[in-house]
């Protein structure tokens, strides 16, 4: 298994004693995308939630880059090199590109944060020529590659994100999946629940459909796409049928 990879085995997960995840499994490597799609209220967001700390594994393990950091905190497993980007309160409104960089950088020794910063700008262009601006005045699409780049100043091995297409025109989409592949062929895997699951099976090398907390299918994502029980329980449904009420 490479130091950047992702290892989950049977976990379980919920809130105020009442579980979301029963028992979910799956792995993710360096040097690939992984999408996990479902339903709404499959478990989706609280998996990863589980995975980064924010809530804790009822039971079942987590093990990145080799070593089992079930329940750790979140800050410890950034610093690890497992980064999170959440749908929603990514970056602080009131603050600059500039300085929403400089905030993710504070886990690094101070004489690496101008060098790491400043090379995250160039690799996410459309912020290049914005870094005197504040993010709250950052179109969608340009706050979710901010929220980016906080994640990859804090130099990952693996990423997971949440929902990144949320809320984006389908130009913008186009932009940050193709800043995803490019961040995937620097050597950084990636994982991420999207709810456009065409679009996510198509872009990632392999994929874990969730329903009712648990695996219900897995594969390559090309796989997945033309898989005809996939197609018509879920990709169908990711636009057309009503949410389920509960947690992500």
């Amino acid at each position: 298994m490479s130091e950047a990879a992702l290892a989950v085995s049977d976990l379980c997960a919920g809130y105020d004693g009442a579980p979301v995840l029963r028992g979910v499994t799956m792995h993710a490597d360096a040097h690939e995308i992984v999408a996990i799609i479902g339903p709404n209220g499959a478990g989706k967001s609280t998996f990863l939630k589980a995975v980064s700390g924010i809530v804790r594994p009822t039971s079942g393990t987590v093990v990145f880059g080799g070593d089992d950091v079930t329940g750790s905190r979140p800050d410890r497993l950034t610093r690890r090199g497992l980064g999170f980007v959440p749908q929603l309160d990514n970056v602080f409104p009131t603050l600059t590109v500039s300085e929403n960089l400089r905030v993710g950088a504070q886990a690094l020794p101070r004489r690496e944060r101008d060098a790491v910063v400043a090379r995250v700008v160039e690799q996410l262009p459309l912020l290049r020529d914005r870094r005197r601006q504040r993010a709250d005045t950052l179109s969608g699409g340009q706050r979710k590659l901010l929220a980016l780049g906080r994640a990859l100043v804090g130099r990952p091995s693996l990423l997971l994100l949440d929902e990144p297409s949320a809320g984006l025109s389908p130009q913008a989409m186009d932009t940050v999946f193709a800043e995803l592949e490019a961040i995937r062929d620097t050597g950084i895997g990636i994982v991420m629940v999207e709810q456009n699951a065409r679009r996510a099976l198509a872009l990632s090398n392999r994929g874990y459909v969730l329903d009712m907390g648990r695996n219900a299918h897995e594969g390559t994502g090309a796989d997945l796409l033309v898989d005809p029980r996939v197609a018509e329980l879920y990709l169908g449904s990711m636009t057309s049928a009503s949410p389920r009420p509960g947690p992500g």
